[in-house]
């Protein structure tokens, strides 16, 4: 109660208003009242009070109205004006009339004290958080901006009981799904309270889906052509990714980088931009930083940057630093933004320097943007935004550099003058009547020369034509007159940034520096003057000019070695004098403001004299130059011998280094064809994988085709007879046919034999008819009719042979006749073979002829047979020569005999033969005949000729 009074100024002397005596008794029924409505039109009462008595009701009414909360959630109504009574309490938005009445202090310290009494007691807080779950209009919707104004009034203390609240952030999260657009826009208000400068709940809100929630919205709402709802999207963006390098990657992570470039579609029409649409973009090109910063994480921020080179916000960005029509604040505002995304990023900036602007003839982005940048009536910021562009353009550009100087150089200036270059330009700035011209221009070349020893020796070979008549004159020897000529502050002060840039650590510049006799002079006059505030800044830089001098000095000119050039300072300025002075520049308050971001950021022209990575340089040269001033000829040598050491050092390490990147790219290159090679062979793997595979499906499709077609034909032919059933097949067909021709060859070879007897008996015959005498003995005759016996039996024998061999040639063409049948009707392929079966048929005819004319010439010798014994009486006659013709007869039959053996053995093998071919014929299924009915069959035949020859 005593800090109430307080609140209240103390007790009043006069009667109180009538305004607080209503307030106690609202309050009273409020608090004792059992039926609702009364409660609800006592609460409502308060709320229409609590605008003008914002005071009384806050004193007297809130711990009632918190009451309220607690047991009357049933009704919504009674909720939503105690909610509405509690907001206008605590709020400090209040109605103009008020505003004029008390002063903005006495109303902020009002809301923030009745912010604190609210939030004592944590469980309201909990209690509020509990009732924007609802869904009821009249309760969510007071809810919201009652916890809103909390946050605005004492933010960290409500931050923090959310934060343990359980799902507290979560259930503030749920706004910017409702469908009313009130609730989801007052809900986005009520975020950006909530993560300001909190990064724990800043994580929470961001995975809690928030970036799709709000990107979403921004797209439904137009982009930069929404409303305000838009801005306050993007203001609650800023606070979740700005300085949170969690959500930034979140962010980056999520592809979340490609839905900003639909923001930057700025059409043709350019003209008539409204004020929101101007604030949105500038906003979302705040957003785009962000993420880039240069306080960010280097692998963060490089990351981001080339996500958005790979989705096309860079080329984006570039049309619209190009475009015309656009406002000023929106294009220095896009120059700064294009700035940080290709800062330190090679492939942003190589596609940055390939950008032209759409002029006749075109011209590269950075040539128009450094013609606003020596232009002095373009506006300051928009300088300063160009500078910094290019300043970003040459951070870590070894190549971008190397452009810039080259155009200075004289082999690659235009000599028909037809096109501006950016060295001709920086040129014209560095000498122009413009002291700010002068200072962009200078900081511009030196940031061209930053850590590259190679561009500071070929910039010494740039010559300028001063005037006409006059030899040119060297762009180092320009500079140092400009300089002693007594310009402006902010033009002295850039020309010897770049000299000091120019000269740090390049001694064939020091030594080109020194040989002009002119520049030691002044920089020691400079020095050792005491001058105003003013020229103090330009006395340290001449101290840390002359420093260079000294520290990078290699005593190639005699006159200006080191020790002389100590000696020099030493008598004329002083050691003391000269660190003192030397220590000007760290001292300065625009250095500090440099030093602390790379943009170039100052309120006026005038407060423009250091550069951010000139600063840099100063920190670290300042320490040892003030040491190599008091040191000693020997610990000069001494330091000389060290630098070379470690320049020799240097130069093995840079030689492995070398070596070694060399290693690298053969071994990447062996990589690359290694994987190659491997890519190939799994090529050439799935390739022979996929052909086995339709090999093996043309296997089975022919096996199963086979197995079809074997289907196919037994179905033909289940009507043909046993041997095909069987599978009789070609081959065997043929191999009969090859031994049928065996047998006739050798039948023609016995037919051969015979005729070699017949010709035997032919030359016995006349012989035979000369002996006609009946002068012989009978012993001669018995011998005689023995040897004819003999013949007689052998060509008996030789008789049944033939016949034998005649029964078995029909029946093996009987069998090939039928062979020849079943192969037709088994197979109708075989029927091409049907000509070849013809002439069978007619050589087996022929063999039968001759068999029967073999038969006949049989019958005729038992006929000369018959006549020969008739004339064996007269054979008697010539005993003589009958024994001369026995012995011949007796040798020719020993010839003979061994012929018929050769013949026995024939048949012996003939007769194998034929019982394999019918053991074969067997196993085909062929009925074949016994040769026991063969022989009786034969025999009943010679029984029959026995009976004939008889009978004769």
């Amino acid at each position: 109660m005593n800090f109430l009074r307080g609140v209240m100024g103390g007790p009043s002397a006069g009667p109180q208003p009538s305004g607080a005596e209503t307030i106690q008794k609202l309050c009273d029924r409020v608090a004792s009242s059992t039926l609702l409505d009364d409660r609800r039109d006592a609460v409502r009462a308060l709320k229409s009070l609590s605008k003008k008595y914002r005071l009384e009701v806050g004193i007297q009414a809130m711990e009632h109205l918190v009451r309220v909360l607690q047991t009357d959630r049933s009704d919504s109504e009674i909720i939503g004006y105690a909610l509405d009574t509690l907001y206008n309490v605590i709020s400090n938005d209040l109605e103009e009339e008020e505003q004029e009445e008390n002063s903005p202090k006495q109303v902020d310290d009002l809301g923030s004290q009745f912010t604190e009494i609210f939030i004592k007691q944590q469980e309201n807080v909990t209690l509020l958080l509990t009732l924007v779950e609802e869904f009821d209009f009249h309760v969510r919707w007071p809810g919201v901006k009652l916890l809103t104004s909390l946050l605005k009034q004492q933010g960290p203390q409500v931050q923090q009981i959310i934060l343990v609240s359980p799902m507290g952030v979560s259930r503030l999260m749920d706004l910017l799904a409702d469908s009313r657009e009130v609730i989801r826009n007052d809900g986005v208000l009520l975020l950006q309270q909530l993560t300001k400068s909190n990064a724990a709940i800043q994580k929470i809100v961001a995975f809690e889906n928030a970036f799709e929630r709000l990107l979403d919205i921004i797209t439904e709402e137009g982009n930069s052509d929404g409303g305000i709802v838009v801005e306050d999207c993007l203001l609650l963006l800023q606070n979740l990714l700005k300085n949170n390098n969690s959500n930034q990657n979140f962010f980056k992570e999520g592809s979340y980088i490609q839905r900003m470039k639909p923001w930057f579609e700025v059409g043709d029409d350019n003209c008539g931009w409204s004020a929101q649409k101007v604030t949105n973009l500038h906003l979302m090109l705040q957003l785009v930083r962000v993420l880039v910063s240069p306080t960010n994480p280097p692998g963060a921020t490089s990351s981001c940057q080339k996500a958005m080179f790979h989705c096309g916000l860079l080329q984006q960005l570039c049309t619209i630093l190009m475009a015309t029509g656009v406002p000023a604040d929106i294009l220095t505002e896009t120059i700064n933004t294009v700035s940080e995304v290709i800062r330190g990023c090679q492939m942003n900036q190589d596609y940055f320097a390939s950008v032209n602007a759409p002029s006749n003839p075109p011209r590269p982005a950075i040539v128009v943007l450094l013609m606003s940048m020596v232009n002095e009536r373009q506006p300051f910021v928009l300088r300063c935004a160009v500078l910094y562009c290019f300043q970003c353009f040459l951070y870590k550009n070894q190549k971008g550099q190397g452009e810039i100087v080259s155009t200075l150089l004289p082999s690659t200036i235009d000599a028909t003058g037809n096109s501006v270059s950016a060295g001709q330009l920086l040129c014209g700035g560095l000498f122009s009547t413009d002291s700010l011209s002068n200072w962009c221009a200078a900081v511009a070349l030196a940031h061209a020369l930053q850590e590259n020893a190679t561009l500071k020796e070929q910039l010494l070979r740039v010559q300028l034509a001063t005037s006409i008549g006059n030899p040119p004159v060297s762009l180092l020897q320009q500079c140092t007159n400009i300089l002693s000529q007594g310009s402006k502050v902010q033009t002295r002060v850039g020309l010897l940034m770049l000299l000091c840039t120019w000269l740090s650590n390049c001694s064939i510049a020091v030594t080109h520096f020194l040989h002009n006799p002119a520049n030691i002079p002044f920089l020691t006059g400079q020095i050792a003057e005491n001058l105003g505030e003013e020229e103090q800044l330009v006395q340290g830089l001449c101290a840390l000019l002359l420093g260079i001098s000294i520290y990078y000095n290699d005593n190639s000119l005699e006159n200006y070695r080191k020790e002389k050039l100590k000696q020099l300072i030493e008598k004329r300025i002083g050691r003391e004098n000269f660190i003192e002075k030397l220590g000007f520049i760290s001292k300065h308050e625009l250095y500090s403001r440099a030093a602390q971001k790379p943009q170039p950021s100052f309120s006026s022209p005038d407060h423009m004299m250091f550069d951010h990575e000139f600063t840099k340089l100063v920190k670290e040269l300042e320490g040892v130059i003030s040491k190599a001033i008091y040191k000693s000829s020997e610990e000069d040598k001494k330091e000389e011998e060290v630098k070379k050491t470690l320049e020799q050092h240097d130069n093995i390490v840079t030689h492995y280094k070398k070596v070694i990147r060399e290693q690298d790219q053969e071994l990447e290159e062996l990589k690359q064809q290694v994987n190659t090679l491997k890519s190939q062979n799994e090529q050439l793997q799935t390739t022979v994988t996929q052909q086995v595979s339709q090999i093996q499906q043309h296997k089975d499709q022919y096996n199963l085709l086979k197995v079809q077609l074997g289907k196919d034909n037994q179905h033909h032919n289940s009507h043909s007879d046993t041997v095909q059933m069987n599978g009789i097949q070609v081959e065997e067909v043929s191999k009969l046919k090859e031994e049928l021709e065996e047998w006739k060859n050798k039948h023609e070879l016995l037919q051969g034999q015979l005729r070699e007897k017949d010709s035997l008996i032919e030359k016995l015959k006349p012989v035979q008819l000369e002996t006609g005498t009946e002068q012989s003995s009978q012993m001669s005759k018995s011998s005689v009719l023995e040897h004819n016996n003999e013949l007689q039996k052998e060509l008996e024998m030789l008789r049944t042979q033939i016949q034998l061999q005649s029964a078995e040639i029909s029946k093996l063409q009987a069998e090939n006749q039928k062979l020849q049948v079943m192969n037709t009707s088994a197979d109708p392929a075989l029927g091409d073979s049907s000509a070849t079966a013809a002439k069978n048929l007619e050589l087996e005819g022929r063999l039968v002829q001759e068999v029967k004319e073999l038969k006949s010439e049989v019958k005729a010798l038992s006929e000369e047979k018959a006549s020969l014994k008739q004339h064996l009486d007269s054979s008697n006659s010539t005993v003589a020569i009958l024994q001369d013709e026995k012995s011949k007869l007796q040798q020719e039959v020993a010839e003979s005999k061994k012929e018929q053996d050769d013949l026995l053995v024939l048949l012996a093998d003939q007769d194998q033969k034929l019982s394999a071919l019918k053991n074969k014929l067997k196993d085909l299924g062929v009925p074949v005949e016994d040769e026991d009915d063969i022989e009786s069959g034969d025999q009943a035949d010679e029984d029959e000729d026995g009976d004939e020859e008889e009978q004769d």
